[in-house]
Protein backbone atom coordinates (compact mmCIF):
# COMPACT_ATOMS: atom_id res chain seq x y z
CA UNK A 1 0.00 0.00 0.00
CA UNK A 2 1.45 3.39 -0.92
CA UNK A 3 2.02 6.15 1.63
CA UNK A 4 -1.01 8.23 0.63
CA UNK A 5 -3.35 5.28 1.12
CA UNK A 6 -1.74 4.35 4.45
CA UNK A 7 -2.23 7.90 5.73
CA UNK A 8 -5.82 8.16 4.44
CA UNK A 9 -6.66 4.81 6.03
CA UNK A 10 -5.21 5.90 9.37
CA UNK A 11 -7.10 9.20 9.20
CA UNK A 12 -10.38 7.30 8.90
CA UNK A 13 -9.85 6.27 12.55
CA UNK A 14 -10.29 9.86 13.77
CA UNK A 15 -13.92 10.11 14.92
CA UNK A 16 -16.28 12.99 14.37
CA UNK A 17 -15.78 15.54 17.15
CA UNK A 18 -12.04 14.87 17.42
CA UNK A 19 -8.97 16.17 15.61
CA UNK A 20 -5.43 14.96 15.19
CA UNK A 21 -2.27 16.79 14.22
CA UNK A 22 -0.12 16.49 11.16
CA UNK A 23 2.65 15.25 13.47
CA UNK A 24 0.47 12.60 15.16
CA UNK A 25 -0.73 11.33 11.80
CA UNK A 26 2.82 11.19 10.40
CA UNK A 27 4.04 9.35 13.50
CA UNK A 28 1.17 6.85 13.25
CA UNK A 29 2.44 5.62 9.87
CA UNK A 30 6.11 5.63 10.86
CA UNK A 31 7.17 8.95 9.33
CA UNK A 32 9.69 10.78 11.45
CA UNK A 33 9.18 14.55 11.10
CA UNK A 34 6.72 13.91 8.29
CA UNK A 35 4.29 16.74 9.05
CA UNK A 36 4.89 18.50 5.74
CA UNK A 37 4.49 15.27 3.81
CA UNK A 38 1.16 14.65 5.54
CA UNK A 39 0.07 18.22 4.75
CA UNK A 40 0.82 17.72 1.06
CA UNK A 41 -1.05 14.43 1.03
CA UNK A 42 -4.05 16.05 2.76
CA UNK A 43 -4.01 18.82 0.15
CA UNK A 44 -4.44 16.32 -2.68
CA UNK A 45 -7.08 14.20 -0.93
CA UNK A 46 -9.30 12.94 -3.78
CA UNK A 47 -12.22 12.13 -1.42
CA UNK A 48 -12.52 14.98 1.12
CA UNK A 49 -16.09 14.04 2.02
CA UNK A 50 -15.09 10.44 2.83
CA UNK A 51 -11.53 10.97 4.12
CA UNK A 52 -11.85 13.69 6.78
CA UNK A 53 -8.70 15.71 6.14
CA UNK A 54 -10.41 18.70 7.80
CA UNK A 55 -9.79 16.88 11.12
CA UNK A 56 -6.02 17.36 10.83
CA UNK A 57 -4.70 20.50 12.54
CA UNK A 58 -1.37 22.03 13.48
CA UNK A 59 0.40 20.85 16.64
CA UNK A 60 -0.03 24.29 18.22
CA UNK A 61 -3.80 24.05 17.81
CA UNK A 62 -4.17 26.34 14.81
CA UNK A 63 -6.71 25.02 12.35
CA UNK A 64 -4.25 25.24 9.47
CA UNK A 65 -4.96 25.29 5.77
CA UNK A 66 -7.53 23.47 3.72
CA UNK A 67 -7.72 22.98 -0.04
CA UNK A 68 -11.25 24.46 -0.09
CA UNK A 69 -10.46 27.36 2.24
CA UNK A 70 -9.68 27.80 5.90
CA UNK A 71 -13.16 29.09 6.78
CA UNK A 72 -14.77 25.98 5.30
CA UNK A 73 -12.44 23.79 7.38
CA UNK A 74 -13.29 25.74 10.54
CA UNK A 75 -17.02 25.54 9.83
CA UNK A 76 -16.81 21.77 9.25
CA UNK A 77 -15.01 21.32 12.58
CA UNK A 78 -17.51 23.53 14.40
CA UNK A 79 -20.41 21.49 12.97
CA UNK A 80 -18.72 18.38 14.36
CA UNK A 81 -18.58 19.92 17.85
CA UNK A 82 -15.02 21.27 17.88
CA UNK A 83 -14.74 24.68 19.53
CA UNK A 84 -12.49 27.19 17.79
CA UNK A 85 -11.33 30.49 19.23
CA UNK A 86 -9.16 32.96 17.28
CA UNK A 87 -8.30 30.34 14.65
CA UNK A 88 -7.21 27.72 17.20
CA UNK A 89 -8.83 24.61 18.61
CA UNK A 90 -10.13 25.57 22.03
CA UNK A 91 -8.80 23.12 24.63
CA UNK A 92 -6.89 21.05 22.08
CA UNK A 93 -5.91 18.43 24.65
CA UNK A 94 -9.57 17.43 25.10
CA UNK A 95 -10.21 17.32 21.34
CA UNK A 96 -7.09 15.49 20.20
CA UNK A 97 -7.23 11.93 18.91
CA UNK A 98 -4.02 10.01 19.47
CA UNK A 99 -3.35 6.80 17.58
Amino acid sequence: MNLDKRIYKKLLEVPKGKVTTYWELAKSVGLKNGQRVVGKIMNRNPYPVIIPCHRVVKADGHVGGYAYGDSIKSNMLIREGIKIKNGKIFNLENSIYRF
